[in-house]
């Protein structure tokens, strides 16, 4: 066992990469390709004005790889980069930082890179190589939030990463030893109680867990939850009073890992949607079929009486490319994107459904979250306005009206692409959207990267401040606004 391999000591005070992507990998060109270091930027030029009561900072996780990919390589490989913008005062600064997980850190000690991405998961390699670090690595790329004091970065096939307020990298975080195993990239803090409700999948009996962290960060409920399959569950939804989950057939090939698709679509398997109470144990979920379909990320649930509703962008039959046998330099993901849909459940008829919101193709649902749980009005997405764009490669941002079904957007033109925008709530607001929205905007024209500043009551009128990056921010997965306390 190499004891130095996880050993912080020999670790450099700042990592820099060595991507060249020789194989041509489609996941690592364009605005996919990592950045190669490490930066901190202070007073970054701002077009418009920053609102005065806009203080706090804008997190966004994703993929970045440190090193050339072990074979194929798939966006949801790389390795955790957390991107932070903060901004008091009118002005802004800029820095970002690997998540040094433990297998980043073996192989930072090796110079090279020694776990293959999740095509060939299971080509485990040697402890020789990984020390302490495990066969797998968690590479914390997906998620960054803020309960009980904590900042934590996620990655649904392992435990949170806690981090510093400055994107320090602090070690795995489980909860005093209660979480065995991993935790969904996609929890649920309830803004009234302060709960963190968390799921996870696996690919091996128990195929779902559920759990409940308290306010004070302390793991205080978790119940093994009945699935007939192996099913990839990213996203759930929490009401007052239940947890609601979608098992759809979405199906990992465990008899074939790393000898073709990860993950196939089995219509025949069903679609299910499971109500239980958000303390209850396995015997308080119920099942209710419906067509079947997949539901990547949701906006939010919410219960009038006995009808559930929750909306999310519903995919007819995804595909996500995670093929080892692909030729590495082509892209077999298929491009079709999710589309918004109202999904219900009636308690006392006991049948469910789903309807089409829109037929405008996008993802990245959110909401103002301190409705999280309760009726909203205003849905966020990211969504596609050009033809021929590829799915995560969005342009637009939109606004929705639950109570007409109306919209309202903003493009970033056809050489702008989008990411997932956040809600910043003003401090001194009333209304579900007082606030402001955020999104870190990549321009191909210039190869470069802003901080968009819209105002959540106006999506149209456009920026009311773009905070220019020092650096070209790659395309990532989830962000958040902390704001300053």
């Amino acid at each position: 066992m190499s004891s130095t391999a996880t050993n912080p000591a020999t670790i450099p005070g700042s990592l820099r990469g060595g991507v060249t992507n020789a194989a041509h990998q489609p996941d690592l060109t364009g605005n996919l390709a990592p950045v190669a270091d490490e930066i901190d930027v202070a007073d970054l030029a701002v077009t418009g004005e920053l609102p005065a009561a806009l203080r706090g900072s804008f997190v966004r996780n994703g993929p970045n790889p440190l090193y050339e990919p072990i074979g194929r390589y798939n966006m949801l490989d790389g390795d955790g980069m957390v991107h932070g913008i903060t901004i008091a005062d009118g002005r802004a600064s800029y820095r970002n930082r690997w998540v040094r997980s433990r297998g980043l850190l073996a192989e930072v000690a090796l110079g090279r890179a020694i776990y293959p991405g999740l095509g060939n998961v299971m080509d485990f390699p040697d402890r020789s190589l990984t020390g302490d670090a495990g066969p797998v690595k968690n590479v914390a790329n997906t998620h960054v939030i803020r309960h009980a004091g904590k900042w934590l970065a996620l990655w649904e096939g392992g435990l949170p990463t806690e981090i510093t307020p400055e994107l320090d990298t602090v070690g795995e975080h489980d909860f005093g030893g209660r979480l065995r195993g991993s935790m969904t990239a996609h929890p649920r803090i309830d803004p009234r109680t302060g709960e963190l409700l968390c799921f996870a999948y696996s690919l091996f009996p128990p195929y779902l867990r559920y759990f409940v962290v308290d306010a004070t960060g302390e793991l205080v409920h978790s119940v093994e939850l009945d699935l007939p399959a192996p099913v990839m569950m990213h996203d759930f939804v929490i009401t007052e009073d239940h947890a609601v989950f979608l098992d759809s057939p979405i199906v990992f090939n465990i008899e074939s890992l790393g000898h073709g698709p990860m993950v196939s679509w089995r219509p025949e398997n069903g679609t299910r949607l499971g109500v239980m109470p958000r303390r209850g144990g396995a015997s308080d979920i119920t099942w209710y079929e419906i067509e079947p379909g997949h539901v990547q990320h949701f906006w939010s649930g919410w219960a009038d009486g006995d009808r559930i509703e929750l909306c999310g962008s519903r995919f007819d039959a995804p595909d996500f490319g995670i093929d080892s046998e692909a030729p590495l330099d082509v892209s077999v993901a298929d491009p079709t994107p999710g589309r918004p849909a109202r999904f219900w459940i009636d308690l006392a008829r006991g049948d469910a459904g789903w309807e089409p919101i829109d037929d405008l193709g996008g993802d990245f649902n959110r909401i103002n979250d301190a409705y999280n749980g309760v009726r909203v009005r205003w849905l966020y997405l990211s969504a596609f306005i050009q033809p021929g764009r590829r799915i995560g490669d969005f342009d637009t941002i939109v606004k929705y009206d639950e109570t007409d079904g109306s919209r309202t957007l903003w493009t970033a033109g056809p050489h702008g692409h989008v990411g997932e925008t956040v809600f910043a709530a003003d401090p001194d607001g009333t209304a579900e959207d007082d606030g402001w929205l955020l999104n870190v905007v990549y321009d191909d024209q210039r190869d470069a990267s802003d901080l968009v500043v819209l105002d959540a009551r106006d999506v149209a009128a456009g920026p009311v401040a773009t905070v220019h990056l020092p650096r070209r921010v790659p395309f990532g997965f989830h962000a958040n606004w902390f704001a300053a306390d």
